[in-house]
């Protein structure tokens, strides 16, 4: 089979598995001149043909300063297909990187700020032109050693998405190729005969994403199985089993810990909590206090005493200061020690992981006195927050 079809297949599948592209869609697509780019404005081109989904495709190319760069052959190639090469001018860029990399030491430009900077470019001119989404041509392979690169250096098991949405744009980042195994990309690229423009970057092919792909390599030619099982274990999402869920942080010896809140039920736990203690019984209006972009920000808390759960509590980062939230306690487990515990526990915790750090709450007038006892500092005047008199409450770390 020609790769063509591989390739084209491989969209269909992402786009019908991760709802990537729908009727309306303005889809602005980099084109940085390497393989990967030029076939998936190709296939993007032809997908719009047959994918019955109307949408409309335009090719973008950033001129970031870097040395030796010739949009000409792009533009080119962009004709052949019947669209017309956008360049951006993003020249301060490559400026910008080089100071960094003097600045930092480095042996070769910054990757994760030209990543940065090149989104931000992209971003301009699709909000200029009115574009809704911006697919970029990262592929299956990409996904894997990205997965890897976290896990080695950052120490979490993550990679990029399908689809992400930026509020502050208002765009959507896509990766069609998200399934697509850049082996079939080089085949595509060979048997379409497409004249590939070379990497601008001085940096190319001498990054530490290189040296994950040679790991990855070698991965692959001892465990032919390993490169299709990485990209399936990404989105097997039943079949899940990690720690996090069996963390019970220990707040003391006798059976009180804080769980972190990693799965639906533990969400739901968290929500019945808030609603028995402060819509239940302080008449608070629940629906109307719980904000999302506060609830995904947020590290999140079950509050257990041996087997029972008996409270939730979380904080998140505001500003430069990190702030106890949403801190409550069943009424049958209250005035036994817990809360205090709790508190200290929790403050300590942020304090050592963060220091140096400011860790604040609002503390409810009655509680004042009770959070005195977990060295908070009262700070500023009262006020009403939910139509309950509060006070904001500092402690330094």
């Amino acid at each position: 089979m020609k790769a063509i079809r591989t390739l084209l297949a491989c969209i269909r599948k992402a786009d019908q598995t991760y709802n990537l592209i729908n009727h309306g869609d303005k889809v602005i697509v980099g084109l940085s001149g390497g393989k990967d780019s030029m076939a998936l404005l190709y296939c993007l081109n032809l997908y719009k043909k047959f994918s019955h989904t109307d949408f409309e495709i335009q090719p973008v190319t950033l001129d970031l300063g870097f040395p030796n760069f010739n949009p000409e052959p792009l533009k080119k190639f962009c004709a052949s297909l019947g669209l017309n090469l956008i360049v951006q001018d993003s020249k301060e860029v490559y400026e910008i990187l080089r100071i960094q990399q003097e600045k930092q030491g480095l042996k070769h430009l910054p990757c994760s700020i030209c990543s940065r900077m090149k989104k931000a470019s992209i971003n301009k001119v699709a909000n200029e032109l009115g574009y809704n989404k911006v697919a970029f041509a990262h592929h299956a392979d990409d996904a894997i050693e990205t997965l890897l690169m976290n896990e080695i250096y950052g120490s979490r098991i993550a990679t990029f998405s399908p689809k992400m949405h930026l509020e502050n744009a208002n765009i959507d980042f896509i990766r069609p190729f998200l399934l697509v195994h850049e082996k079939d990309i080089k085949q595509f690229i060979k048997e379409e005969n497409i004249d590939v423009v070379g990497s601008s970057c001085p940096a190319d092919k001498n990054t530490t994403r290189e040296d994950i792909k040679n790991l990855l390599n070698d991965i692959y030619n001892k465990y032919p199985k390993a490169k299709q099982n990485f990209l399936s274990m990404i989105s097997n999402y039943e079949q899940i089993d990690l720690w996090g869920d069996e963390i019970y942080l220990q707040v003391d010896q006798e059976g009180l810990t804080l769980k972190p809140v990693v799965s639906p039920i533990d969400e739901w736990q968290v929500i019945n909590i808030r609603q028995k203690v402060f819509h239940n019984e302080q008449n608070v209006s629940f629906y109307d206090n719980e904000v999302y972009e506060e609830e995904i920000s947020s590290k999140s808390f079950l509050i257990y005493y041996k087997k029972d759960i008996i409270g939730t509590i979380r904080y998140r980062l505001v500003d430069d200061f990190y702030k106890i939230e949403r801190f409550a306690i069943l009424k049958e487990y209250r005035n036994k020690g817990f809360g205090l515990k709790v508190i200290n526990f929790l403050s300590d915790y942020i304090g050592s992981k963060f220091n140096p750090c400011v860790v604040s709450l609002n503390a409810q007038k009655p509680t004042i006195e009770f959070y005195k006892k977990a060295g908070y500092i009262p700070e500023g005047d009262f006020f009403l927050e939910a139509g309950i008199i509060h006070q904001k409450m500092v402690k330094k770390y």
